[in-house]
């Protein structure tokens, strides 16, 4: 990836990055860690990699995209605004009365979001149908979603997998987004997944195991992912909860919490001096 690519899309992902404490801090609720633990993966996803378009949000032909842990909705708003499907200053009305940035995706207010999540396990398995139906309808649009960690230890992601191997869903590509923390403690003592590579190649899925805030790998991985026939793709990310603010980071407190206004400066000004 060229050095002026590579700049472009660390300075969407800080500015994603910047966009989710903005919300989380005014609604004084949310979910900032693994919101930032997927911003640089969300990033590649809405600026390289996926067709959509905001002046036509529901446009047949897009690319789909399901956030099925859905809790983590900062970092999608924070995507869609950063792209244009609304004005940035919505992102401080984030689970406020009226607002239309509910503290989870709903698919009937937010331009943009394609499918309401946040009952854990669900949103993928509607991506699977997404998949299903572009193949039934002869379409040739791909879908996304990202799955948190903890997420997968939910019973219907397993059966979502084998639904998506059963009907060789080669357009559909899963990201596992693994920060190993989870609103309990780590995700491997809470209730141990692993191993997710194994499991999912004997789900039948094509596995590619990456560093999810490496731009190149991230890139590498979805270009591979296009050229697998005949199977979905699962894409393991391991990445930092909280990535970018240096007391968020892999602190399970910051699974469900917002930073007081000492808190939100400092952070602010950590994302602020990568770019």
């Amino acid at each position: 990836m060229e050095q002026e690519k590579l700049n472009q899309l660390k300075n969407i992902a800080a500015n994603i990055r910047l966009g989710i404490l903005e919300g989380v801090h005014a609604a004084s609720s949310g979910h900032p860690g693994g919101s930032l633990s997927i911003a640089d993966i969300i990033t590649y996803l809405y600026f390289e990699e996926m067709n959509v378009d905001p002046k036509n949000p529901k446009d047949e032909g897009r690319d789909r995209f399901v956030l099925s842990k859905g809790h983590t909705a900062p970092a999608l708003y924070a995507a869609l605004a950063e792209k244009g499907f609304f004005d940035k200053a919505a992102l401080k009305t984030l689970r406020h009365v009226d607002s239309f940035l509910q503290g989870h995706p709903d698919m009937k207010g937010t331009p943009g979001v394609d499918m309401s999540t946040g009952s854990l396990g669900l949103g993928f398995s509607s991506a699977c149908g997404m998949a299903l139906a572009a193949k039934l309808d002869g379409k040739d649009y791909r879908t996304y979603s990202i799955i948190g960690d903890g997420e997968s230890e939910e019973g219907q992601i397993w059966e979502a997998c084998m639904f998506a191997s059963h009907y060789k869903l080669d357009n559909l590509v899963a990201i596992f987004d693994w920060n190993g923390l989870q609103i309990d403690g780590p995700v491997a003592e809470v209730m141990n997944p692993t191993p997710h590579d194994k499991k999912l190649e004997a789900f039948g899925f094509h596995v590619i195991s990456i560093d999810g805030h490496d731009f190149e790998q991230i890139a590498a991985a979805f270009a591979e992912a296009k050229t697998v026939k005949g199977k979905p793709t699962a894409i393991i990310a391991k990445t930092v909860k909280g990535k970018g603010v240096s007391f968020m980071e892999n602190q399970v407190g910051w699974h469900g919490s917002a930073p007081n206004d000492e808190q939100y400066e400092i952070a602010v000004a950590e994302i602020k001096a990568t770019m």
